[in-house]
């Protein structure tokens, strides 16, 4: 739960720099151009994230087996929120 948090906090966001949306030599990009498109939107999703992970680490302090998997399942379903919208498959 930790290492989620820390890196939901971690600014992973500048690993999407301009030209990150292009393919280099043999490695292509799993990052849908609607990435680049819609920054409100990747905003919005990667709140979320920050949000539920810091929650996920709060819980898991707790021990409370039941509370831990309910907090994991809502920050997984920010990881497949981004995911679906913009990573490609």
């Amino acid at each position: 739960a930790n290492l989620i948090a820390a890196t939901a906090n971690s600014g992973m966001g500048a690993l999407y720099a301009p030209g990150t949306d292009k393919d280099v030599g043999n490695e292509k990009t799993r990052v849908k151009p609607e990435f680049f498109q819609q920054p409100e939107k990747v905003r919005e999703l990667a709140m979320a994230f920050n949000k539920e992970a810091n929650e996920l680490a709060k819980v898991a302090a707790t021990g409370d087996v039941e509370a831990i998997k309910a907090q994991f399942g809502k920050t997984g379903g920010t990881c497949k929120g981004c995911h679906d919208a913009f990573r490609k498959d």
